[in-house]
């Protein structure tokens, strides 16, 4: 099923309000998992949606695989380094990530509902992300080579997961759909963000951009049920305040500069 196809699902879908399931909070620190917005049987339904991997030895797979090698070269340049900053998902640190694309930065100390919408967002887009990657084990790029490098520092464990979909993918597209709502003058440039955050894990050689598009069509998807729920438009009204203030304080990011000459940088 392709993106439009998810997206079509979800209006389909009965939305409310529950807890986080044992597979996102497998991912997640357990301690005080928040719940999401969404129905767990809403999650299932929307992971349900996700296409199959590729089949072993096809087209699709020796193409995921070959784009997967070219962008070895970019190891240790300014991209690798953005890549790694994009590993960061955690609501009150992701938050960061967009301040270049809003023109102005966002302090989540001052944020407090703001942190809360994109928590219950993780929660969510993390959950319907590990549901699909149980259908079917699909190695990661440093899986399928244990010597590739990582943007980040990977256990062997870590290695062994499931790469498709990305869970990743699908919270920064979540996350970017879901500011870009909150912020639609800059929607655009938002939703760039998401998009990068989720190229950033090919960089990284967590995932096969298979993964990365099917996990940030899911993202989408997760977004929209999500805007969809009364429980989001309560806390939007909330949250658009509080950026209001922030964006009156018009506060800048010294990271844009750096930002820029990586985005700048062409894919391999």
């Amino acid at each position: 099923m392709k993106a439009a196809a998810l997206v079509a699902l979800v209006a389909g879908l009965v939305l409310v309000s529950t807890g986080a399931s044992a597979e996102a909070r497998s991912v997640q620190d357990t301690t005080a998992a928040p719940s999401g917005y969404l129905a767990h049987e809403t999650v299932i339904a929307l992971a349900t949606a996700v296409p199959a991997l590729p089949a072993p030895g096809s087209a699709a797979e020796l193409a995921d695989r070959t784009a997967s090698a070219r962008l070895t070269a970019l190891e240790d340049t300014d991209r690798w380094l953005l890549a790694t900053r994009h590993a960061e998902l955690r609501p009150a640190l992701a938050l960061t990530h967009f301040d270049c694309a809003l023109g102005f930065r966002i302090e989540a100390a001052e944020a407090p509902r703001l942190v809360s919408i994109l928590t219950r967002v993780l929660n969510d887009a993390n959950e319907a992300a590990e549901l699909a990657k149980a259908r079917a084990m699909r190695a990661r790029p440093v899986g399928d080579d244990p010597e590739r490098r990582s943007c980040q520092v990977v256990t062997a464990a870590q290695r062994a997961t499931p790469s498709h979909p990305s869970g990743s993918a699908s919270v920064g597209a979540a996350y970017g759909e879901v500011m870009a709502a909150l912020v639609p003058d800059r929607s655009n440039e938002i939703r760039e963000i998401g998009r990068q955050i989720a190229i950033s894990r090919m960089v990284c050689g967590m995932h096969y951009p298979s993964d990365i598009a099917d996990g940030a069509a899911l993202g989408g998807a997760v977004a929209q049920a999500i805007m969809a729920t009364p429980a989001f438009g309560a806390d939007a009204a909330a949250a658009r305040a509080e950026i209001a203030v922030a964006r009156t304080a018009a506060r800048t990011s010294p990271a844009c500069a750096a930002e820029r000459s990586a985005l700048a940088i062409a894919l391999p």
